[in-house]
Parts: structure tokens; sequence; C-alpha cells
């Protein structure tokens, strides 16, 4: 298969912020007062809006909903201070895709503002051609973060990947009709994404680039 446009996630494909998020949600609990949530409870709903991963996570706790979106947003700003690197190899293998004319694009949980932001922090947004968030479309696992981009660069679904790390994303790809790369760095294990639609499941970039070289990826310029 060559493909014409690689989607990428952010939290835990590209950047390695699943333990910050998962953190983060165990210290909203904390403040606003209701059960803490395991860390495998919370990693299993990253890749959600916030509004519903609050209401997912918290569902015996609507009257709290609100504040705990409100301390979570407050705490991952200003309070929690885990690292959030991009993961080994990431940058330059983005790299690598750009260069060649390849379509980048980004569909992700995260909302607007907090994507910026870990564009300014990173210096990559200039690679991504186009980039969806919770802010723009319908929360995963809801294809619309897919058909708006597949729409917006005109590129079939057959012509496109998506590479994450969560099993909302590879049922993502699978409603939106596209194929996936697993990458099992992230918020799903190796197990859980083996037994997803998956076209392959990654350790790390290094893998990645051998299950996508560049001979299997189409350049395709957008006009």
């Amino acid at each position: 298969m060559r493909y014409k446009l690689v989607i990428f996630d952010w939290d835990g494909t590209v950047m390695d912020s699943v333990p910050k998020i998962v953190n983060t949600l165990k210290l909203a609990a904390e403040n606003v007062g209701v059960a803490v949530p395991s860390a495998p409870q919370a990693a299993a709903i990253i890749g959600l809006s916030l509004d519903k991963a609050v209401a997912t996570l918290f569902p015996n706790e609507r009257a709290h909903w609100p504040a705990l979106v409100e301390a979570y947003q407050y705490q991952y700003k200003h309070v929690d201070n885990t690292p959030t690197p991009l993961f080994e190899g990431a940058e330059q293998y983005i790299q690598s895709l750009h260069s060649q004319g390849i379509l980048l694009a980004v569909a992700t949980g995260k909302g607007r503002a907090g994507l910026e932001r870990m564009f300014e922090l990173t210096g990559l947004r200039n690679y991504f051609v186009a980039t969806r968030t919770a802010d723009e479309a319908k929360s995963k696992p809801n294809p619309d973060m897919i058909y708006q981009l597949l729409q917006q660069l005109n590129v079939s679904a057959k012509d496109a990947v998506m590479i994450g790390d969560s099993l909302l994303d590879m049922k993502l790809a699978e409603n939106a009709g596209i194929d996936a790369i697993a990458m099992s760095c992230g918020a799903a294990s190796e197990a859980a994404l083996s037994q997803t639609h998956a076209k392959a499941v990654c350790a790390n970039y290094e893998q990645l680039a051998s299950v996508l070289p560049r001979q299997h990826i189409e350049p395709m310029l957008c006009e």
C-alpha cells in the first residue's frame, strides 16, 4: 500500500505525555475531592475530548464534571511538572516524510489551544498541512476528524493511514475506513493493540520506519 497522507495522533504517539496526563487527572480528582482513578483507568480515556474524558472516567460525579475539567486544565498548565519530551526518533521521522512532500496531519483529542502550545514548544507546526482537535470535530472514535482531513486535503480513505497509540485511535481509523499503525509506547499495551485492525504494532519510531518506510509512501503536493 502506498499512502499519500499520514495522520498522527499527538499524546502518546508523537509526544511522551501519557504520564503527565495520567498524573494530572489524578491530581484533579484529589483537588475536587472525588475518588482518584488508577493509572490504567486514566490512561484508557486518553484521546477523548476533555469533557468526554471526565464524564467517562467519573460517571457518578456529574455534579463535579465542570470542576474536574477546570481542575485538570489548571493542574496541567500550572502545577504538574512531569516532563513531556518527544519520543526518540519522532521529529526525525516526521522531518523525513515532510522533506519528501508527503502530506502530514494531526488528529488529536487535545483542544486547539493545547495543540498550539505543543507546536510552540516543539517547533513541529510547519511539518503538518492540516490538524483537527476536539474543538473542531466530534470526539474520537467518531470518524469526523478523519473525514474532515480527507475532505480538506482531497485524499481518499484508501490512501491514508493513521498512526496512534490508543484503542480510540485504532477505532477512529477503523470507523473512518482508513488503515492504522499502532504505537505501543503510549496509552495502550502491545497485547491490546494487537487485537485491533492495526496493520502493525510498533514499540518505537525505529520500528515504525521499518514498517512504513519511504518507498511505501506516495508523495503528493497539497494545492
